[in-house]
């Protein structure tokens, strides 16, 4: 991860418990960014008990659409990072991505959301700076976002998005691509940069989301 803002808990300084959010396709990154406005009573009741004590709070995908739904093991821990209230009772919020959790158990509460113990030991690698991917997996990766892009008429400043690292290019555009939840929960259970560039640009390739590479 990119420098840790002094604001952020340290991998020492993970809590013992933590509030998940289950929401399909909303995925958080390790050092990314999550915009999110909340308006079910217990998800209000989850970001003022979190803004309390933590504020942090797991971003978490369902496995179905039941109301209770069961969840895949692995979410990411994300901090709030600008919470505004509106005056018809919503709250505006913005996430950062930390680290990732694997569910170890479930607690009961009473505030209507859940609550887990989570498993962070398998994740310290989330606090180490990655390493830049190889010259060909970056090339390979920004032309195949590039003819995605063009094919899907989003228009995006490239020069100014080349210029970021793997890291941070990755998370800017993550929320963006067209994903399944699936091929999104694969990519959050991958270690490294690396990993993951190389994985996203081989689901664009078998699902013919981009015809062809060049350059």
């Amino acid at each position: 991860m990119s420098k840790l803002s002094p604001f952020m808990q340290h991998f020492d300084q993970l809590p013992n418990t933590l509030p998940v959010f289950p929401l399909g396709n909303a995925v958080v990154m390790p050092g990314g960014h999550l915009p999110l406005n909340i308006f079910e009573p217990r998800y209000i009741n989850m970001l003022q008990d979190a803004m309390e004590s933590h504020r942090l709070i797991g971003m978490i995908q369902p496995r179905d659409d039941s109301p209770k739904p069961e969840l895949y093991k692995v979410g990411c821990a994300a901090r709030i990072t600008r919470y505004e209230e509106t005056n018809d009772g919503r709250l505006e919020i913005s996430l950062t991505g930390l680290c990732r959790f694997e569910i170890k158990d479930e607690i009961v509460t009473t505030r209507g959301y859940r609550l887990i113990v989570p498993e962070w030991s398998k994740f310290a690698i989330d606090y180490e700076e990655q390493s830049e991917p190889d010259a060909v997996t970056q090339k390979s990766f920004i032309n195949t976002l590039k003819v995605y892009f063009n094919q899907t008429d989003m228009k995006l400043d490239w020069e100014v998005l080349e210029k970021l690292d793997a890291e941070n290019l990755l998370n800017a555009l993550f929320y963006f691509l067209n994903l399944s939840n699936e091929d999104k929960q694969m990519l959050i259970e991958i270690d490294t940069i690396e990993q993951r560039i190389k994985a996203i640009t081989a689901i664009f390739e078998s699902n013919n989301k981009v015809s062809e590479i060049r350059h």
